[in-house]
């Protein structure tokens, strides 16, 4: 975990006793709608549907048990008793009290933590690997450098006020978990022929409206020059990407139009002039930074425990939950678990107040007192005995956090949709729970097998359906809501954007179409070892929109 030294807190405490003044201002009639906007947006702060809504920063998925117990007094304090863990590894509370807002960040910087930048046309928070650090197909543990990276990025007087929001994201695992394809910037840390470390560099990914995979600008880039070559790539991309329209101002399509050899071109000669600046990591600069981190040493003894073996052979219920919700961990005796945020009845992503003070005393008995968010909504231990892997399911088990569905087609990622969003078209909690209720049977589920089903209420994509196996978004058919469907996007190594499959499917029928494209897939995969994804390329898409429109006019 990182832990703040003076200055970090300083800058936090900071910021809180600004923003206090600007909403009091703001309040009592000093500042406009139009001036109170720029600066609420900075602070992580929205006014959506039916109340504001606060975006709190959690800087690449990473939260104490102490922090996960502020979240948890703040739903319970300051708004309806739950928070939404988002697509960006953030936490989002969606009915705070204007007037209150400033209560809620100095609580936060009680426990370093804030909502600075995580909103506004400014670097956003800096994202990775759900498992860095733990993972066993990992490199180097990215955290350090997504710390760094997030450090250069907070309060750039340069990069303050960008074209649009700006978005990295880090990996160094064999498997991109950190969906770095559709980032503004992605890094993978890699080592070259020479036993280096450096970086290969993706720019131009990105989402919503325009969506855009992001293209390689630098197959290696050496390791002391990462915060240089952001630089140079945030400078061309202020300096040309277009103001006037918000439509088209992100640096995807800055790199599309431009052609990426004439951006690179540019990057690289802003670099020159740059990179051996103070920009330059100096040896021990990373160093220092992990030893921000706080340390704790693993059982060197865990893997001799034979009492998991047991319970596997015992207990079917828990055999199946270890399937699916547990991950391989780089030390022998260690998995990383999967809390999952996606039972019956709840949206996903959502988590009660009473469950965050829960999952914080089960990451202090089980898991060193840390825990993570994923990119999927969902939760993780990174840090687990095998040992302890038994009693913590029963626990996951009470709390509701235990669903074996890791991955498989109910493990929906969805934003809020109608149900909170000013922006959106169209529901996306209620379907995802009609989807849920449509293939409730866990057995069937592990029939089918892996699927990424992702759903969007409206085209800023927040529930990332472009880049899903199956993709959903909510779009308005003069007031009614339809959905257009995608098939055969990912956003791992093998990153791409989904086929429409054709017309809009109104609501009624939106858990028929899906239940269709599902049946078709079994019909047409090679056998059980062939995912969606690989049946879906190997046949494309005219068996199931054959299929799917024939279902829709019968």
């Amino acid at each position: 975990m990182y832990r703040y030294d003076q200055h970090d807190q300083q800058l936090v405490d900071a910021r809180v006793a600004e923003f206090r003044d600007q909403t009091r201002r703001y309040l009592d009639g000093s500042l406009s709608a139009d001036e109170f906007r720029h600066l609420r947006l900075r602070n992580g702060l929205y006014i959506q549907r039916f109340a504001p809504m606060l975006r709190i920063s959690i800087p690449y998925g990473l939260l104490s048990s102490a922090q996960m117990r502020m979240l948890a007094h703040i739903a319970r304090k300051y708004d309806k008793g739950y928070g939404h863990f988002t697509t960006r590894q953030n936490i989002q509370f969606n009915w705070p009290k204007l007037e209150e807002v400033p209560d809620i960040l100095a609580d936060l910087a009680t426990v370093q933590m804030h909502a600075i930048q995580t909103s506004g046309n400014c670097i956003r928070n800096i994202t990775s690997d759900p498992f860095a650090g733990a993972a066993a197909d990992e490199l180097v543990d990215p955290r350090p450098y997504c710390e760094l990276t997030r450090q250069w990025a907070t309060f750039h007087p340069e990069f303050n006020w960008l074209p649009r929001k700006f978005k990295i994201a880090f990996s160094s695992s064999t498997k991109d978990r950190a969906a770095t394809r559709v980032h503004d910037i992605g890094i993978h840390i890699v080592r070259n022929a020479a036993g280096e470390l450096g970086y290969e560099v993706y720019v131009g990914g990105g989402l919503g409206r325009t969506p855009i995979i992001g293209v390689k600008i630098r197959d290696f880039l050496p390791e002391a020059d990462l915060l240089s070559y952001c630089e140079a790539i945030l400078r061309i991309y202020n300096l040309l990407g277009r103001r006037d329209n918000m439509y088209k101002a992100r640096i995807k399509i800055l790199v599309k139009e431009m052609g990426l050899a004439a951006f690179a071109e540019k990057v690289e000669a802003e670099w020159t002039t740059i990179k051996d600046g103070p920009l330059k990591l100096k040896d021990g600069d990373l160093e220092r930074m992990k030893a921000q981190f706080s340390q704790f040493e693993l059982d060197p003894t865990a893997a001799e425990d034979g009492s998991y073996a047991q319970k596997l052979s015992e207990d079917p219920a828990f055999a199946a939950w270890t399937r699916r919700n547990l991950k391989d961990h780089r030390v022998p005796g260690y998995k990383l678990v999967f809390l999952s945020l996606k039972a019956r009845g709840v949206a996903p992503g959502d988590v009660s107040a009473e469950q965050m003070d829960a999952i914080a005393d089960l990451a202090d008995r089980f898991a060193y007192g840390e825990l993570r968010a994923t990119h999927d909504q969902n939760l993780v231990f990174t840090d687990v005995r095998q040992q302890d892997l038994y009693p913590l399911w029963q626990e996951l088990g009470r709390l509701g956090l235990a669903t074996p569905n890791i991955g498989l087609l109910t493990d929906v990622i969805c934003c809020p949709g109608l149900d909170f969003c000013s922006l959106s078209n169209a529901s996306s909690i209620a379907v995802a729970e009609e989807i849920f209720d449509r293939f409730e049977d866990l057995d069937y589920q592990h029939d089918i097998g892996s699927i990424k089903l992702n759903m969007s209420g409206c085209m800023n994509g927040c529930g990332h359906h472009s880049v899903g196996h199956i993709g959903i978004l909510g779009v308005d058919k003069k007031g009614e809501e339809w959905y257009q469907i995608t098939l055969g996007g990912s956003s791992g190594n093998d990153a791409s954007l989904g086929d429409r499959t054709g017309p809009s499917v109104e609501r009624a029928h939106i858990a028929d179409a899906i239940q269709t494209i599902v049946e078709t897939y079994l019909k047409e995969r090679l056998n059980e070892e062939e995912g969606f994804l690989a049946c879906y390329r190997r046949v494309g898409m005219p068996p199931f929109k054959a299929k799917l429109y024939a279902e829709s006019q019968a």
